[in-house]
């Protein structure tokens, strides 16, 4: 890239800047301010609600651990062939 060509056409257009510097406002001393939006404090708050949600739903572990001590619990073969069917397509 040849800086010379760009100064020659700056020059006749006239968009080269003077050499000093214009002189700014002082502002006033402040502070940083953080705003978060309304869909990321949502998110904040479903991502915490799921963080303090337990891992293992205890009612569904007793009620199916009660059906197999009692020998009630039964598994439809159509159903386990289906969702091991699903598992299998997406290990593909």
């Amino acid at each position: 890239m040849r800086i010379e060509a760009y100064n020659q056409v700056a020059q006749v257009y006239g968009t080269h800047k003077s050499a000093g510097t214009a002189k700014t406002a002082k502002t006033a001393v402040g502070y940083d301010e953080v705003q978060i939006s309304a869909m990321g404090r949502d998110y904040q708050i479903a991502k915490q609600a799921v963080a303090d949600a337990p891992d293992v739903r205890e009612d569904r572990v007793a009620e199916v651990a009660a059906k197999v001590n009692s020998a009630r619990y039964e598994v439809s073969t159509e159903d386990f062939a289906c969702r091991l069917w699903e598992k299998y397509q997406l290990t593909m």
